[in-house]
């Protein structure tokens, strides 16, 4: 089992920069920590589904973005650390929301973009942008 605690969350203006990080801990023992897991950031807004922001492949050798972040955001993982991160850049408004990460069991060097893939998640952290 996988245990994610997001940070990094806040208010921010438009245009402003943030990073989210999230910490992963491993229940069992196991000497490849989250290399096995492909790792997801998604977000959601009061009302509406949850919707996929990025994801990253086991190795980190593979990210793909949805369109809205294409270009402003990015994804990037640190194995030995057992962390995800999300560098959000020229924030706006529309990305105000709770954000989570996401680990997903893998076998193969994919990067799930389905909310039904994954298998692990954290308790969320706000991002609000103001305009």
């Amino acid at each position: 089992q996988v245990q994610l605690v997001e940070s990094g969350g806040g208010s921010v203006q438009a245009g402003d920069s943030l990073r989210l990080s999230c910490a992963a801990s491993l229940r069992t023992l196991s000497t490849s920590g989250i290399s096995t897991y492909a790792m997801g950031w998604f977000r959601e807004v009061p009302g509406m589904e949850r919707e996929f922001v990025a994801a990253i492949s086991r190795s980190g050798g593979k990210t793909y973005y949805a369109s809205s972040v294409k270009g402003r955001f990015a994804i990037f993982r640190d194995n030995i650390k057992n962390m995800l991160y999300l560098q959000m850049n020229s924030l706006k408004p529309e990305d105000t929301a709770v954000y989570y990460c996401a680990a997903d069991l893998r076998y193969n060097d994919y990067t799930p973009q389905s909310r039904s893939e994954y298998d692990y998640w954290g308790q969320g952290t706000q991002i609000t942008v103001s305009s």
